[in-house]
């Protein structure tokens, strides 16, 4: 509203400076014309088409000379201000094409070298855990886990260096369906329809939620609950401790939390009274 209301002043000095130029140009008309001249450049950079039009119209209806002043003092410069601004809007959407198209192509080649890679010590340390002789096993087992976490991880940071390539998306009760048939207590409430705006990022806190309490509280009960309601939706997870720590296990959460911060969200973890809980909250932005 504010630049509309200047635009308009614009057009109104430029009318009024027009009746003291009929028989001559006084120089401080001139001025005058190159600092409304300037202003209507910088206006047209920063608002939509609409109102101006109107403005020019009814300026150029009262007279001749008035509109061939507001046309070259206002109109004009107005103008080739929209012009600068759509370049520059095209311009700025040129230069983010071009780093979504490096960042697709660095996840490609680091989920086609690494995760070959990992794949393969993955599965040579499967090898050696079945040959090894049994004090060696949980070596091997360990090393195993370890280069599964980092191939999981891997495709977390493909995901963000995509950034939202579509990809298929399992419901969060089959993730526990899973879980429990893989024999981890867990208990699962849901409230409310997940949007599609988040369904993605709620799939990953709920595996994050299982893949921790399956690592390090196997005998513990899992209690998950997903609360959609007001524009924002709710995950929240709590297990026992446990008595496993593995070395790798805050870089889930780390990778976690960066997801839900994409997702405009926020994720609280704490460790009280010999229960990890973690809590995400979702809002629906941009939710179609």
């Amino acid at each position: 509203m504010i630049r509309i209301l200047a635009l308009a002043a614009c057009v109104a000095a430029a009318f009024a400076v027009s009746f003291y130029m009929h028989e001559n140009v006084p120089p401080w008309t001139v001025a005058v014309c190159v600092v409304l001249f300037v202003a209507a450049f910088l206006l047209g950079r920063r608002m939509a088409p609409g109102w101006p039009a109107i403005f020019f119209l009814a300026a150029g209806l009262i007279s001749l000379v008035p509109l061939v002043v507001v046309g070259l003092a206002v109109a004009l410069p107005w103008f080739l201000g929209r012009i600068a601004h759509q370049q520059a809007a095209l311009a700025a959407a040129g230069v983010e094409a071009a780093h979504l198209r490096e960042r697709t192509r660095i996840a490609h080649e680091v989920h086609d070298t690494l995760g070959h890679e990992l794949s393969l010590i993955a599965l040579q340390a499967g090898a050696l855990e079945m040959t090894l002789p049994a004090e060696h096993q949980a070596a091997a087992a360990r090393l195993r886990r370890a280069a599964a976490d980092a191939t999981e991880r891997l495709a977390d940071l493909v995901f963000l260096l995509r950034d939202g390539d579509p990809v298929s998306v399992v419901d969060p009760r089959e993730l526990v369906d899973r879980a429990v048939a893989s024999g981890l207590q867990v208990s699962y409430t849901v409230e409310g329809r997940v949007p599609s705006t988040v369904e993605r990022t709620v799939h990953r806190i709920v595996q994050e939620a299982l893949t921790n309490a399956a690592k390090h509280a196997p005998k513990s009960q899992v209690v998950l609950r997903i609360t959609t309601a007001d524009a924002t939706t709710v995950v929240e997870a709590s297990n026992d401790l446990g008595l496993r720590r593995g070395a790798g296990s805050r870089l889930g959460l780390i990778a976690l939390r960066e997801r839900v911060r994409l997702a405009g969200g926020t994720l609280r973890t704490s460790r009280d009274d010999g229960r990890f809980e973690l809590v995400a909250t979702l809002p629906h932005t941009g939710e179609s």
